[in-house]
């Protein structure tokens, strides 16, 4: 990856995902932690940046981790990647202000390397206050995938093949907001965004991340929002960069493409 960017996620999932289940404690103040920790709701319990900011020592060995990598790469092949650090579920400015300086801090430590430090935008607050969030990014990223979630208060474990399957089958949605963006609710916050964002950075480096980003009609989309990239899993790769040229060329004024004689 010696000169090309590079975006890494610290760490994101829920807590309840790395503990053991009370029934393989070892002890009983191992059982008791695990009680502790435990939430009811745990994809709006502790994660993302609220667990870095809680110990914040996970978040510190990526950092360190990413600088030395980079390092590494760069040399071995004489160039270093374009590194983004990516801090998710920011909802605060001052959760972003707290962990840019445990990264830039972290990194002056190491080797010098050269980093962007940006956040993730999953939460509403987060995209109604995107000018004071922008103060502290390098780059925001939309995960539409947990934005959806947080929108619509729809929790996507539990209402795919439930009440969402209803939803579709009598005409309730026209699609799964998760598999199309929901340009009406969570396109409307998206596009708040970046208005507010840019209008502090008006050169704030601005995606998507999640699988909406390998759906041609959400890349279209979010091509006349003006975002700057999608990401997508890579089997989608190639549909994400057909749809984008699509989109692209329908914003200069072609409106087919025949290829081929």
């Amino acid at each position: 990856m010696a000169g090309f960017p590079v975006t890494i996620r610290l760490l994101d999932p829920p807590l309840h995902e790395f503990l053991p289940s009370p029934e393989e404690a070892t002890s009983d103040a191992m059982r008791q932690r695990i009680f502790e920790l435990h939430e009811a709701n745990p994809m709006l319990g502790t994660r993302g940046c609220r667990l870095g900011l809680q110990f914040p020592e996970i978040y510190e060995m990526q950092v360190r981790a990413i600088v030395r990598a980079a390092a590494a790469v760069e040399a071995r092949a004489g160039a270093a990647p374009l590194v983004e650090i990516m801090h998710p579920l920011v909802g605060f400015r001052e959760e972003l202000s707290r962990l840019r300086e445990l990264t830039d801090r972290v990194a002056a430590e190491e080797q010098s390397v050269a980093y962007l430090c940006g956040t993730m935008i999953e939460l509403p607050r987060a995209c109604i206050r995107a000018g004071e969030i922008a103060e502290i990014a390098d780059f925001c990223s939309f995960g539409t995938n947990d934005l959806t979630q947080t929108a619509l208060g729809f929790s996507r474990d539990d209402a795919e093949g439930k009440f969402l399957t209803y939803y579709l089958e009598h005409g309730i949605l026209d699609h799964n907001p998760f598999e199309v963006l929901d340009q009406d609710g969570v396109g409307d916050l998206m596009r708040i965004a970046i208005e507010r964002g840019r209008a502090v950075k008006p050169e704030l480096k601005m995606g998507i991340c999640g699988e909406h980003g390998g759906e041609p009609r959400s890349v279209a989309f979010c091509h006349r929002l003006g975002l700057d990239y999608v990401s997508c899993s890579p089997y989608r790769v190639p549909l994400a960069r057909l749809a984008a040229a699509q989109a692209a060329l329908v914003d200069s004024g072609v409106t087919a493409l025949v290829i081929g004689g």
